[in-house]
């Protein structure tokens, strides 16, 4: 029986997966933003051992829910799962950081420095991660033109790099990406074409297995797979870029 913590899991592939998760037996934390998604995810997994509260849009709230998980225990594995779509209007957070950029890298980023080293990572990205810009020269838009679509396609490849970069460095640790598939949550919307019900299962399945091809490190899933990767995440000076972006942009170092 494993101890895993989920963001994000008030509803979507984030529910799903703590739902999965307890009904394999395993002791779930759920994360919400505020106290009204904690009910809500409260009476949807009823079987979870608590919900963590904190808003992850703001250095505050990361920091907060970090401290949180701390209180509560060590985790044996963290699905980083809380994220924005791909139509999100350029909102500033109290940061001034894109909302996008916040709610999708920089949150993983902060947890991971902060929260006490689980067994395994999992940080969902997405194949638009493929049309991120690898050159990091604008992460927080401040120099381009909003396009929702682009700046989505970044923060996708960001929590690649930031899974390949702590690999690297946490070799005790399990640490991957997936791409969950394109599918109808509130997010995915209604014409996604993927399979719903296979589109939280490599997380759960990342978090807990043996199988030896979910004990690995470093790599890119789709469906149980190791699947495309755009190159660029793969170079170790970018990785250590994009993690030395988000230690100034938090004041968090990465240990």
């Amino acid at each position: 029986m494993a101890r895993i913590f989920v963001t994000g899991s008030a509803d979507g592939l984030g529910l799903m997966a703590a739902q999965a998760l307890i009904e394999l037996g395993h002791k779930v934390t759920l994360h919400a933003r505020n106290d009204a998604r904690a009910e809500v995810a409260r009476k949807a997994a009823p079987g979870a051992e608590g919900v963590i509260v904190g808003d992850l849009s703001t250095l505050a709230g990361m920091k907060t829910v970090a401290e949180k998980a701390n209180t509560s225990g060590r985790f044996d594995a963290v699905i980083h799962n809380a994220g924005l779509g791909d139509k999100q209007p350029h909102v500033e957070t109290a940061d001034g950081f894109p909302q996008v950029f916040a709610v999708n890298a920089l949150a993983p980023f902060v947890l991971t420095a902060l929260m006490e080293k689980p067994k395994r990572l999992v940080y969902l990205s997405s194949q638009l991660h493929l049309n991120g810009d690898p050159s990091l020269k604008d992460v927080l838009w401040k120099e381009r033109k909003w396009n929702a679509g682009r700046a989505y396609g970044d923060s996708k490849l960001y929590d690649v790099l930031l899974a390949f970069a702590v690999a690297r460095r946490w070799p005790e640790v399990y640490s991957n990406a997936v791409h969950p598939g394109w599918v109808a949550t509130k997010m995915g919307g209604p014409s996604a074409t993927d399979d719903l019900a296979e589109g939280h299962a490599t997380q759960v399945w990342l978090a807990v297995s043996e199988d030896d091809g979910a004990r690995v490190s470093g790599e890119y899933f789709f469906h149980k797979k190791k699947s495309k990767v755009l190159e660029a995440a793969r170079d170790e000076k970018t990785q250590d870029r994009f993690v030395r972006i988000c230690e100034d942009l938090s004041g968090v170092k990465l240990g």
